[in-house]
């Protein structure tokens, strides 16, 4: 199934995506996709995208990612609302904790294993 998304390029620090039609199974970063329809830099918000092409690639199918579709949207290529897109969050969540269960008096301790052992002194 082939997906509109977005794929990095530019130095560290400094993102630019070009717009791509891939497969949906390609990693982000593969570097193989189908066509490239447009441009996006986020820092300087420049957006270049071919209405032709990208309306014929949905015409066919093509899914776009959420973050695409909202770009497609802002510039009047697709109607429709807004999809709210999160950025995930560096932290892992944390995991929940077990619950504390109480120990059953079940069986009291032994003696011997709560004091050390006395010494018995050798006889020869």
């Amino acid at each position: 199934m082939l997906t509109l998304r977005l794929f990095r390029v530019g130095k560290k620090n400094q993102p630019s995506f070009k717009i791509v039609v891939t497969d949906k199974r390609n990693p982000t970063r593969a570097g193989r996709f189908v066509e490239e329809v447009g441009f996006y830099n986020p820092i300087t918000k420049e957006k270049v995208l071919s209405k032709e092409r990208v309306q014929y690639w949905l015409s066919k199918g093509v899914q776009p990612s959420p973050t695409v579709y909202n770009l497609l949207i802002k510039n009047g290529i697709v109607e429709g609302k807004k999809i709210a897109v999160q950025k995930k969050s560096k932290k892992a969540a944390p995991a929940p904790a077990a619950p504390v269960v109480a120990p059953t008096p079940s069986a009291p301790a032994t003696p011997a294993a709560e004091s050390p052992k006395e010494e018995t002194p050798k006889t020869e």
